[in-house]
């Protein structure tokens, strides 16, 4: 029982090492430093979370270069380690963090960059759900209409960014040499999602955003009437409809 206990003491302290970056002298025979064969296991830990982050943020890293990313990727590394039992997850609060460093952030827009390579990568892994047809539309009755709740797609992403960066996430992702300029201040709604095989993406205006946003917390068909009412519209019901007409058009809403 005492070796079997020294072998797990063992691995824990091994664990901790390559975690904290630091290795405890005489962890291994003969071996005090990183220099060794431990250090072997320090570098190769911290370039797979590395190249994690280069696959969940291609496009951020196009827009930063490879130097400036590695130097991002090795920040976070250090000051956010991984909380996941799978790597695909690490990276999650890189936009946080850019946000948050100035030394790292060229221009403020890098950080809705950085939101929409996550959301493209999280709509892309989400559940697959069926997209409701108009089909489904008529098949409910008038009566019930008013507390109708229609379901969004579950790779749905809702993103509200400061920034403009779709053309320039669209030119860098098609090309990592595309030349862009300062994309242009302004708030808005980004929809990010997957209906069938490929992520969509696309902005959207106020009132439709402020009405899918009502949805998302479970908001019925007549909630969201009110919603388009309560803005001055003066036709909400037919506003709504075709509110919907688009959504399914697109693929938004999911099939109950």
């Amino acid at each position: 029982m005492r070796v079997s206990s020294s072998l797990g003491e063992q691995q824990q302290r091994c664990q901790q090492a390559i975690l904290d970056g630091d290795p405890l002298p005489g962890l291994f025979a003969d071996e005090g430093s990183s220099n060794g064969g431990f250090g072997i296991y320090l570098q190769a830990y911290r370039a797979r979370l590395a190249a994690a982050l280069r696959d969940n943020y291609p496009v951020l890293l196009r827009a930063l270069g490879d130097d400036a990313f590695a130097a991002l990727a090795s920040a976070y590394i250090v000051n956010r380690p991984s909380r996941f039992r799978s790597i695909r997850w690490f990276g999650d609060a890189l936009p946080d963090f850019l946000a948050s460093s100035a030394e790292h952030l060229a221009h403020p827009s890098l950080v809705d960059l950085a939101r929409m390579d996550w959301a493209t990568r999280a709509a892309f892994d989400a559940a697959d759900a069926e997209p409701l047809s108009f089909g489904d539309l008529a098949e409910l009755g008038a009566e019930d209409w008013p507390q109708h709740r229609f379901s969004l797609l579950p790779s749905l992403q809702m993103l509200r960014l400061d920034w403009q960066v779709e053309p320039i996430w669209k030119a860098l992702d098609a090309d990592p040499l595309a030349s862009c300029n300062e994309p242009p201040h302004g708030p808005h709604l980004l929809l990010v999602w997957r209906p069938r095989l490929d992520c969509h993406w696309r902005s959207a205006a106020g009132l439709e955003a402020h009405v899918l946003e009502a949805l998302a917390t479970g908001a019925s068909f007549a909630a969201c009437c009110a919603l388009i009412a309560e803005s001055g519209d003066a036709e909400p019901a037919p506003t709504a409809v075709g509110f919907l007409q688009r959504w399914i058009a697109d693929g938004l809403l999911a099939r109950a």
